[in-house]
């Protein structure tokens, strides 16, 4: 977990005053220190030697000491991993005294999500936008707009780096998926040869790439064949049928991996009803309580918990030391934990 740094004082009045004069010197050096995603510039804007340039009317509302507007827009908040993160973004709207909301469309429709906030540009709704986009394509020229609109924007669970997101907070994706290949060559020693059949909510998605590309680097050099990615999609009673549907069409299989919360539940299920268990090895992402119960169980080896409650907290909070002090955007890695039987009772459920 990523320390958090208080920084300003959310009662400091000396801050919003000065802000006018800082903020775009500020902006304009602003390095992004991704701890684990790698150093990125704030790119081209529509101000003068490319610096950001904060809309007048967000200055306004500091200056007046009215709450900041921070909005989450999740790229599906009917999944179960939304939850934690709302809780995480209140606890952060709470602590700093602003307006926090995860908004976003069910399904992971880009064309809406973008609609979405394009809306809250036009209607100068939002002080500061924290983006997980269902498509990173989709949302790089709304992401640009809210930048140029004088927004600042960062992205949040899933990066956007060649965008003009001004940071990023979550985890290392590439990284993630490559730790999840190696801990499954570990579990299956060294000679292990046979299929891991690979299982995504959505393999289109640019976090379902990264995480896969990692995957697919940590396999690289052993015996074990990948099959897949496979899309489960993110309704639970057609996720698990399509995990039923491909297991039964392949033979040889040593180990399943899920690249998200879902398809990880539906193979476990999967896993659990076929009597699998013994015989192949299960491993995914993050712990929402039927993930913890296949884990007592043996169903499942491990999983890796990307800490959402901490996204939702930093990325209010990243927003707010911004546009409340100056302070400098930076990344913030929420770090992989992994998570098996024997350190479940240490670690938390994402209800």
């Amino acid at each position: 977990m990523a320390p958090r740094d208080k920084g300003v004082p959310v009662s400091s009045r000396t801050s919003r005053t000065v802000l006018r004069s800082i903020v775009a010197v500020a902006t304009a050096t602003t390095v992004l220190a991704l701890s684990a995603c790698g150093a990125v510039t704030a790119p081209d804007s529509g101000g003068p030697d490319g610096e950001f340039k904060l809309a007048p009317h967000v200055q306004q509302r500091i200056d007046d000491g009215k709450p900041l507007r921070i909005k989450l827009s999740y790229h599906d908040p009917s999944l179960a991993f939304a939850t934690p993160i709302g809780a995480g973004m209140k606890k952060a709207a709470e602590e700093f005294g602003v307006e926090a909301a995860l908004i976003g469309p069910t399904g992971g429709d880009a064309a809406k999500q973008v609609s979405e906030i394009q809306t809250l540009l036009q209607q100068k709704a939002v002080d500061g936008l924290a983006v997980s986009s269902a498509s990173s394509d989709a949302l790089k020229p709304v992401i640009a707009q809210a930048h140029n609109a004088g927004v600042p924007v960062i992205s949040f669970n899933t990066d956007n780096p060649d965008s003009e997101q001004l940071g990023f907070v979550g985890q290392d994706l590439k990284g993630s998926g490559k730790a999840l290949a190696e801990r499954l060559r570990e579990d299956l020693g060294k000679d292990a040869k046979g299929k891991v059949v690979v299982f995504s909510v959505d393999t289109g998605a640019g976090w379902s790439h990264d995480r896969f590309g990692g995957f697919k680097e940590g396999l690289s050099g052993s015996g074990l064949e990948i099959v897949g990615p496979v899309n489960v999609g993110n309704e639970p009673s057609a996720a698990y049928n399509t995990v039923e549907s491909t297991m039964s069409g392949q033979s040889g299989v040593v180990a399943i991996a899920g690249l998200d919360c879902c398809s990880t539940t539906a193979a476990g299920k999967w896993v659990a009803g076929a009597g699998k268990k013994e015989s192949i090895a299960v491993g995914g992402f993050d712990l929402l309580p039927q993930t913890a119960e296949y884990l007592q169980k043996g169903v499942l080896d491990f999983t890796i918990s990307q800490n959402p409650t901490e996204q939702g907290y930093q990325a209010v909070k990243v927003l707010h030391d911004f546009l409340d002090g100056g302070t400098e955007i930076t990344g913030v890695n929420t770090g992989a934990q992994f998570v098996t039987r024997d350190n479940l009772d240490e670690a938390t459920v994402e209800q």
